[in-house]
């Protein structure tokens, strides 16, 4: 592995799929969640997992956190957390006769925020600023975010007694919605089998560094993008806000999602280009959280899935 001073171009498929192989010791098949999770850092977003409980959604956390060597803290909402509690106070110091920040658990590079949704609306708010400006404030100063930065939220999709749900401007901030589902019968086995003596977590270790994602992130932001590519992208996010079933549509932050997720995916794949087939394949964890369905496309049993796929299906798609 190439020193910080050294690392100055990296061969992307080979540098994600190493990536990949890591995570898969922890979190078993789960490939595309894991596709999904390394897109999102390397587009430097942030990535919202709604799922039940015991399907891995803190072992991915973990495991990305130890496999990029990068700081990791979990921050467990509840109804009574407090913004503070999580973008730390000031104090004032007797000894000195001034007042010392005292930094939460945000000043991290990968953060868990593990049921989300039980946080009251004032304290999801406090995750805001560090999300979209990579920076806190406290008592009037700023204190900048440690790069990379990158917020993994969770919440439970079935049980809403004493939560919260996010408000919409919230949800736009999250570059990717995923969920990893429960694993297949031989999956499982392989799951409890592994875990018999010690849990692989733990034998996990780091293969690159902060410089490295950092270079990573700026080569992809080189993969071109050609205008019919681009036209194909505003068709469908324009798209969802027609539908018929769609109350409110996706925002233009949905188009710029799904621009840099296409670059990402080109270039793990080896391509110095993104065909609209790499549109397709990330349009659904893009778009499907920043959609609003009707009551009465609800009641129909529609999901943003379906009308995601319906709407992939009538855009035409350029040659």
């Amino acid at each position: 592995m190439k020193s910080k001073s050294e690392a100055k171009s990296i061969d992307l498929p080979s540098y994600s799929e190493k990536i990949l192989q890591n995570l898969e010791k922890v979190i078993v098949g789960k490939r595309p969640s894991l596709e999904f999770t390394l897109l999102t850092l390397l587009c430097e977003g942030h990535l919202l997992i709604e799922d039940i409980p015991g399907v891995g959604k803190t072992m991915l956390a973990r495991s990305l956190a130890t496999t990029l060597g990068c700081n990791f803290r979990r921050i467990q909402f509840t109804p009574d957390m407090l913004p503070s509690d999580i973008t730390g106070v000031s104090i004032f110091n007797q000894r000195n006769r001034e007042f010392e920040f005292r930094p939460g658990p945000l000043l991290a590079n990968i953060i868990l925020a593990d049921e989300i949704n039980r946080a009251t609306p004032k304290t999801q708010s406090a995750l805001l600023e560090a999300m979209e400006e990579k920076q806190i404030s406290v008592d009037g100063i700023t204190h900048p975010l440690p790069p990379p930065f990158m917020v993994m939220a969770t919440q439970n999709p079935i049980e809403y007694e004493g939560t919260f749900p996010l408000p919409e401007a919230q949800m736009d901030r999250f570059f990717m919605k995923i969920s990893l589902g429960y694993p297949l019968l031989q999956e499982e086995i392989s799951i409890i089998s592994s875990q018999q003596l010690n849990h692989p977590i733990h034998s996990l270790t780091s293969i690159t560094n902060q410089i490295e994602i950092k270079t990573a992130s700026e080569q992809i932001k080189l993969i071109h993008v050609s205008p019919a590519v681009e036209r194909y992208i505003v068709f469908l996010v324009r798209a969802t806000r027609n539908h018929e079933s769609v109350y409110l549509g996706a925002s233009p932050r949905g188009s710029i999602g799904l621009y840099k997720a296409g670059q990402a995916l080109a270039a793990i794949q080896g391509r110095e280009f993104v065909i609209p087939d790499d549109i397709k394949k990330v349009a659904e964890p893009i778009l499907g959280h920043r959609i609003v369905i009707k009551p009465s496309a609800k009641l129909h049993n529609h999901t943003p899935v379906q009308i995601i796929k319906e709407i992939i299906d009538s855009v035409e798609v350029p040659t």
